[in-house]
């Protein structure tokens, strides 16, 4: 089968020969009479008239088909162009973002008075039963198990597992987790455990102290762990009961464990204060 453009091509050429042929019987017959010139003329005109709209047609066609070339063409560039420019502005984002996180994590550095490691989150364990986090420090940067993890917002948890050039840290939102902690305003202590979910609950915290949400909830210091004062998150709801010596306790840490990029880890410790 032909092409619409050869197609083209070929009518256009038939219309071009009919023109010339009748153009030359009417050049024949021009000055035999005035009768003759005008059956020739109402006979060729039409087809002249159809010819040049043809070529206008076809010029018109050809013209718009190079600029709609041209534009798709720049279209593509200007995309590419876009795409770029989206991933270079997606690029300084993640400089500056990163930028920032590390500028918080110097400044709660200096408050700490003891060799720290700051490390990277590579890997976490997909099990909701198990909640742990791979950094990418180990041995061979002095990292051992059971020193503890931490951001400038809060406790993260504490090394259980090490390679030489990786660790496990083990989240104080895992129920295998425990840290001794203090209700910081009445000083009233009990002991922080993990739940599995993004919560906590503080246990053995006598009924006696007056304790209301919204209280900051730190570390005491007396588990060998955690330095003395770092927070750990702040009560969320307080369960009433008639019996029991202890308040029923829920702990929303301050660590959004979702969002942990990176991690100081205490190779020995003591507070500023």
């Amino acid at each position: 089968m032909f092409s619409k453009k050869t197609v083209m091509i070929v009518g256009i050429i038939i219309l071009v020969s009919v023109n010339i042929i009748f153009l030359s019987v009417s050049s024949k017959y021009r000055y035999t009479a005035y009768s003759s010139g005008r059956f020739v003329l109402n006979v060729i005109a039409p087809f002249q008239d159809v010819i040049t709209d043809t070529i206008r047609f076809t010029k018109n066609v050809w013209r718009h088909y190079f600029f709609l070339v041209s534009a798709a063409r720049e279209n593509d560039n200007l995309k590419k162009d876009l795409g770029r420019h989206i991933q270079k502005s997606n690029e300084y984002l993640e400089i500056e973002l990163s930028n920032n996180r590390l500028r918080n994590m110097f400044d709660f550095r200096q408050n700490i008075a003891c060799k720290t490691v700051v490390a990277e989150v590579i890997g976490a364990d997909p099990s909701p039963w198990y909640r742990t986090i791979v950094i990418n420090k180990g041995k061979s940067d002095g990292i051992g198990k059971g020193m503890p993890v931490v951001i400038p917002e809060g406790v993260v948890g504490q090394v259980v597992d090490t390679g030489n050039n990786y660790s496990r840290v083990l989240l104080i939102i895992d129920r295998n987790s425990a840290v001794d902690a203090l209700v910081q305003g009445n000083r009233a202590r009990g002991i922080v455990k993990g739940i599995s979910s993004d919560k906590c609950i503080l246990q053995y915290v006598v009924r006696r102290h007056d304790i209301g949400v919204g209280d900051i909830i730190i570390t005491s210091g007396f588990d060998g762990v955690f330095p003395k004062g770092l927070t750990i998150g702040f009560v969320e709801k307080i369960s009433q009961s008639s019996s029991g010596l202890f308040h029923e306790i829920e702990i929303t840490p301050y660590a959004d464990f979702e969002k942990i990029e990176e991690v100081l880890v205490l190779k020995s410790f003591s507070m500023n204060k």
